[in-house]
C-alpha cells in the first residue's frame, strides 16, 4: 500500500538528486528507515537488522535487506531492485553491500552515508567505514535527506492534519477517565486505542503517562499508579496517520490547583505565545528556543525548564518520533513555510514538587504558525 502517488515520490527524488548535485556526490547511502519510506514508501521496522537504500546521481535505487523484509519492501514501496543478505553463520552483509555497490559503479567515488540514525548501529558502522572507507570517498550526509523532510509537500500536509484531528480526539476521549481513583493504564489504553480504531498507527516512541511525582518525568516508564483525590497527570501524546506524527502536551490537575500550578501555567503560556511570534520564515531554531528561554528566565525558572523546548515533526520510526532540527540554544536551521513543528513549554519545579507542561503541533507559513490542534490552551483542571 503506498500513501502517496508515484508523482510525489518522483519530486522528492528529484529534490534530493539536486542536494546531492549540489554536494557532488556520486550517491548516498541511506540507513534511516525514515528516508527509505520518504523516498521510495518502503515501511518497516526492519532497520534493527542491517539494511542500505543506495541512490546514485542518475537516479537508480538498489535496497539490500534481509529475506524478511523482502515481501515487504515490495508490498509498500516503488522499489524494483532488492537485493537479500542472507542470515548465516558469520554473515558480513556489509561485504554484500561493497559487491552491490562495485556492481553499481561506484568504485572510488564521492559517496554520502546517513551515519546520524538509528537505523545503523556502531558496530555496523564501523563495519562500513573499516570495508568501504578504501572502496568509495565516504563523505557525511547524515542531514541531506532530513533537511529535505522538513519541508512538508500538500500531500504530507494533509496526513498530518489528520494526525492532529486523532491528537485531539485522543485527549477528549481520556478527559472523563481522569477523575480521583482512575488508573493510569486506563487513560494510556483509551488514548492510544482511539489513534488506532481511528485507523491511526502507533507512535515512534510511547505516550508519555505519569502522575503524582512521576508527572515531572519526560519519558515514558514501565509501572502505573492511580490518582489521588488532589493530583497532577501530565500527558505526552501524538496522533499518528501514515507514520506522520502531531504531537500534543498537558499537565491536568485533579482537584484543586495549587498556586504554584497556576503560575506555572502562565509563565508556559506566555512563552509558548512568544515562540508563536517568532516561529516564523527567516528566524532561527534557536531564536524560537531564545523566546521560551527569555520568559522562563524572567519568571525565574530557569533551572526548572528543560535546554530545548521542541522540534520537528514528520514520518519517524522507533524509537523517538522527535526529527531535526530541534528548538535549542545556537540552532541554525531557519524556519520555512510548511515545517511540522512540536513546540512544548516544560516547567518541572522539583522544589514543590510541582508539573507544567503546556504543547502544540504548528504548521508554519509565509507570517504566523498554524496551530493543528482545537484544543484549549487553558489549565487543565478535573474538580
Amino acid at each position: 500500500m503506498l500513501h502517496f502517488e508515484r508523482a510525489e515520490f518522483d519530486t522528492r527524488r528529484e529534490r534530493t538528486l539536486a542536494e546531492m548535485a549540489n554536494r557532488k556526490l556520486d550517491a548516498m547511502l541511506l540507513f534511516s528507515q525514515e528516508s527509505m519510506y520518504w523516498l521510495t514508501g518502503y515501511d518497516s521496522f526492519g532497520f534493527c537488522f542491517f539494511q542500505c537504500l543506495v541512490l546514485t546521481a542518475d537516479g537508480q535505487m538498489q535496497l539490500l535487506t534481509r529475506s524478511a523484509d523482502l515481501r515487504q519492501a515490495r508490498h509498500t514501496s516503488i522499489l524494483e531492485a532488492i537485493v537479500i543478505w542472507r542470515d548465516r553463520g558469520n554473515a558480513d552483509p556489509v561485504i554484500e553491500l561493497r559487491n552491490m555497490l562495485d556492481d553499481m559503479g561506484l568504485l572510488g567515488m564521492r559517496v554520502g552515508v546517513e551515519w546520524l540514525t538509528h537505523g545503523l548501529t556502531g558496530m555496523a558502522g564501523l563495519g562500513v567505514n573499516e570495508r568501504l572507507g578504501s572502496f568509495a570517498s565516504l563523505k557525511d550526509a547524515s542531514d541531506l535527506v532530513p533537511m529535505l523532510r522538513a519541508v512538508k509537500s500538500e500531500a504530507e500536509i494533509a496526513h498530518v492534519r489528520e494526525a492532529a484531528l486523532l491528537a485531539d480526539e485522543a485527549f477528549e476521549e481520556a478527559l472523563p477517565l481522569i477523575v480521583p481513583g482512575a488508573d493510569e493504564a486506563e487513560i494510556l489504553a483509551a488514548m492510544q486505542g482511539h489513534v488506532l480504531r481511528r485507523g491511526g498507527d502507533y507512535p515512534a516512541n510511547p505516550f508519555i503517562v505519569g502522575s503524582g511525582r512521576d508527572a515531572l518525568l519526560c519519558r515514558y516508564k514501565s509501572g502505573r499508579r492511580r490518582l489521588e483525590a488532589s493530583d497532577q497527570l501530565t500527558l505526552e501524546w501524538a496522533g499518528v496517520k501514515a507514520q506522520y506524527h502531531a504531537a500534543l502536551m498537558r499537565t491536568v490537575v485533579v482537584g484543586e490547583p495549587s498556586q504554584r500550578h497556576v503560575e506555572l501555567h502562565a509563565a508556559a503560556r506566555e512563552a509558548l505565545a512568544a515562540v508563536e511570534a517568532v516561529m516564523r520564515p527567516d528566524h532561527t531554531f534557536g531564536d524560537v528556543f531564545d523566546a521560551h528561554a527569555g520568559v522562563m528566565e524572567a519568571h525565574e525558572l530557569t533551572r526548572h525548564r528543560l535546554s530545548a523546548c521542541g522540534y520537528s515533526l514528520g514520518a519517524r520510526y522507533a524509537p523517538s518520533w522527535m526529527d531535526p532540527p530541534m528548538f535549542h540554544v545556537g540552532s541554525p536551521a531557519v524556519i520555512q513555510p510548511n515545517m511540522t513543528l512540536f513546540a512544548h513549554m516544560i516547567i518541572m519545579d522539583s522544589d514543590t514538587g510541582t508539573a507544567m507542561t503546556l504543547g502544540r503541533t504548528y504548521l508554519t507559513t509565509e507570517t504566523e504558525p498554524e496551530p493543528l490542534s482545537r484544543l484549549s490552551l487553558d489549565l487543565s483542571v478535573v474538580a
